[in-house]
């Protein structure tokens, strides 16, 4: 049975009990969510590629830290991601608005990467049109096809 009391440090203390029982209960509920099935954790990305060649189209699975997945080049695309990832800065992001790009193009290869890196979602896209899309792709590569490359059986 309760005591009721008139003193407020009785009820304060009484207070911060019942928060931290709470706060217990919560914290502890996602413990019981670790048995059932669960998303990839760390670095998961899928590369899908189109137009890039026989042999270079399809769509890969990627896991890094460890490499794994049915990437061709599971190290390969790994190691180009981690290099390229700096604290702050998108490592996917697009090329800017209102860069200045030359006019060339580099076929009709495209690709399509998801998933997480570095905590962070990932919905890129990648197209080879002009001088800066190009160079973007190629800073990619293992990650995504070397496109003109012989393909990979």
């Amino acid at each position: 049975m309760f005591q009721v009391t008139r003193n407020p440090a009785a009820r304060l203390l009484g207070a911060a009990a019942l928060s931290a029982a709470a706060l217990a209960s919560v914290c502890a509920a996602p413990s019981a969510a670790v048995a059932g099935p669960r998303a990839p954790e760390g670095d998961h990305l899928t590369v899908t590629v189109r137009d890039a060649g026989a042999g270079l189209d399809g769509t890969y699975e990627l896991s890094c830290h460890p490499a794994a997945g049915d990437h061709p080049d599971p190290e390969g695309a790994c190691a180009v991601v981690d290099g390229d990832t700096r604290w702050g800065r998108d490592t996917f992001a697009p090329v800017p608005e209102g860069s200045v790009c030359t006019m060339q193009y580099g076929g009709p290869a495209t690709a399509h990467v998801t998933g997480v890196w570095a905590g962070r979602p990932v919905d890129a896209t990648y197209d080879r049109r002009d001088g800066c899309e190009i160079s973007r792709w190629d800073r990619m590569v293992p990650l995504l096809p070397e496109v003109g490359a012989p393909a990979r059986s």
